[in-house]
């Protein structure tokens, strides 16, 4: 009987579904390639500069505070090319999460020999890590430069808001093209069907949110929310990689309760923000019909639309966050009542054993009171004719 040839996983048939999960990286990296050598020739570098640039910009002359001299400002509004730009940094957002995977977080599982389920998080929590951090930190940089940390009120103020500096768009643009890569992932991640669901609701939320606020000319309040949200999620994901890569028991509990507390103030500052933003601000200037033209969405039905919509999702997301710590606490606490040893209690006497005792003590009563009526003398030889049937059984068991 001839021995079938074993087919190696490692290098699977060309263009077949475990070629392109394994290359996916490198094949979507020839792609985005695509563009910008494209960018490079003169007969095609306008179709590339389509997808690689940002588009609608507008310029308009301001009046310089300082010097007194008109300035030429370019700013951004938004349009149906940015859809162009989506999709090329949507396929960059693919070749970053694959050189992430590659270089840093496989050497890191590598060494700390995680089974296949904790090696999933362990990457999930890498990944959106490294994003989070970075989507801060570019959120910070720009509120800093728009002036929206120190005058609350411009959230709200000159709205609508319907041009943008160019780092405020291109964050936007990132924004959206990240989690738009989130849905090919899981097939690249091989995810289970029955879990494709679960998966697919943060990354579609995420979505719902940035777009409305992109093209709602909400721009302004929703960096400032995304801010604190990714701010909460970046200590979460960051507590969970010391939960997997920490054996000190306190390392981890010291992790997640930062996590905790994060996830508990984002909550309630961005209730606070919205509120003032949308209930006090933006009423201030509310308009009674949508003006397209304009980019004015400032209807009552709208304001009080997106008011319901952030608090609802708050809610939701502290309601999940408490019955996950209830639940986590009760099997805590089940758990240490089954550690515990049980102690068997003594049977209670019944009425008969407590008059034979009483009866038992009386006559060792009775006995030692008349051995002390007795002599001296007598005494020592009633003690030893007790200790002779004594003594006898103890030498009987001894032969």
């Amino acid at each position: 009987m001839a021995l079938k040839k074993k087919t190696s996983t490692k290098n699977p048939p060309i263009l077949s579904h475990e070629f392109v999960i394994q290359n996916h990286g490198d094949i979507v990296s020839c792609v985005a390639m695509l563009f910008v050598v494209g960018l490079m020739v003169q007969v095609t570098s306008p179709l590339a500069y389509m997808f690689i640039a940002l588009h609608h910009n507008v310029t308009s002359t301001v009046q310089d505070s300082e010097y007194g001299v008109p300035i030429d400002v370019l700013r951004y509004t938004y349009g149906v090319r940015d859809a162009c730009a989506v999709f090329f940094y949507f396929l960059i957002c693919i070749v970053m999460h694959a050189i992430v995977q590659e270089y840093i977080l496989d050497k890191f599982s590598k060494k700390l020999h995680l089974s296949k389920s904790k090696q999933n998080k362990f990457n999930e929590s890498g990944q959106l890590l490294v994003f989070y951090v970075i989507s801060f930190l570019w959120a910070g940089d720009i509120m800093v430069r728009e002036n929206l940390l120190t005058n609350l009120s411009s959230l709200w103020l000159n709205y609508p808001h319907n041009t943008m500096a160019f780092t405020l768009k291109f964050f936007y643009i990132i924004q959206i093209a990240y989690w738009f890569h989130s849905y090919p992932e899981l097939y690249f991640q091989k995810v289970k069907r029955e879990d494709i669901s679960s998966k697919l609701l943060y990354p579609t939320l995420h979505l719902v949110f940035i777009v409305g606020a992109y093209l709602l000319n909400f721009n302004r309040v929703g960096v400032v929310l995304l801010s604190l949200q990714y701010l909460a999620e970046a200590a979460f994901h960051t507590a969970r990689l010391i939960y997997f890569s920490d054996k000190s028991e306190s390392g981890r509990k010291g992790g997640y309760t930062i996590a905790n507390i994060a996830f508990v103030v984002s909550r309630l500052l961005t209730v606070t923000i919205t509120v003032l933003t949308f209930w006090y601000g933006l009423a201030l200037s509310s308009a009674a019909a949508i003006d397209f033209e304009a980019g004015n969405f400032n209807t009552d039905i709208i304001r009080i639309g997106s008011l319901s919509v952030i608090s609802l999702l708050q809610a939701w997301l502290m309601w999940n966050f408490l019955t996950f710590y209830l639940k986590y606490m009760k099997e805590k606490t089940s758990q240490k009542n089954k550690a515990k040893p049980v102690v068997a209690k003594k049977p209670k006497a019944t009425i008969q054993d407590r008059i034979t005792k009483a009866k038992k003590k009386r006559e060792e009563q009775k006995q030692t009171k008349e051995d002390d009526d007795l002599p001296e003398v007598d005494q020592n030889t009633k003690k030893n004719l007790r200790s002779r049937p004594v003594a006898a059984a103890a030498a009987q068991k001894a032969k």
